[in-house]
Order: C-alpha cells, then sequence, then structure tokens
C-alpha cells in the first residue's frame, strides 16, 4: 500500500506544476484553505475534485459499548465532503 503525500510533497507537486516557488504554492494552498474553512456554511466547491457542505444529522439512539446501555446521541451539525462525479471517474478507472 502507497504512503500519503506529505504536505511539504503535496506543494513541491504544485509549485512544479504550475512553474512557481515552492513558497508561492505553499501560500496559494494556505488561501484555499482558508477560503474552504470560511465558506463551508455555503458549500464551498473544488471545480473537478468536490464539495464541502455542511449537514445536520438527526438525534438517534446509540449503544455505549462498554456498558452496552442505550444512549441517546443528540442531532448535530457535520462537515462532509461530496466527491465530484469528475474525479470518480478519474480515480476508479
Amino acid at each position: 500500500m502507497a504512503k500519503t503525500m506529505t504536505k511539504s510533497q503535496i506543494v513541491a507537486a504544485v509549485a512544479d506544476a504550475a512553474g512557481i516557488s515552492k513558497k508561492q504554492a505553499s501560500a496559494a494552498m494556505e488561501a484555499l484553505v482558508n477560503l474552504a474553512y470560511k465558506n463551508a456554511k455555503n458549500g464551498f466547491t473544488i471545480p473537478g475534485l468536490g464539495k464541502l457542505v455542511l449537514v445536520q444529522r438527526k438525534a438517534r439512539m446509540g449503544i455505549n459499548p462498554q456498558t452496552k446501555e442505550p444512549i441517546k446521541i443528540p442531532a448535530r451539525r457535520v462537515v462532509k465532503f461530496r466527491v465530484a462525479k469528475q474525479a470518480k471517474d478519474a480515480i476508479l478507472k
């Protein structure tokens, strides 16, 4: 199984592909991440990759694994990433 890329490896690959310095590539990635954080509430789309969406989960019943007692899990908001069809097609072929 292949190892996942580190942040510095990703920055180096982006810098090489775009023909810019690693410092500029790192700054661009940080800007993209910060923009995603600020706009995730409204849905943040990266064309060709996917979309960050805020989803409301319903309250539900769960089980405490130690005591096996039923517990009530409250409703809450969670962030999900929906992969774009274009990305699925490119990865799964």
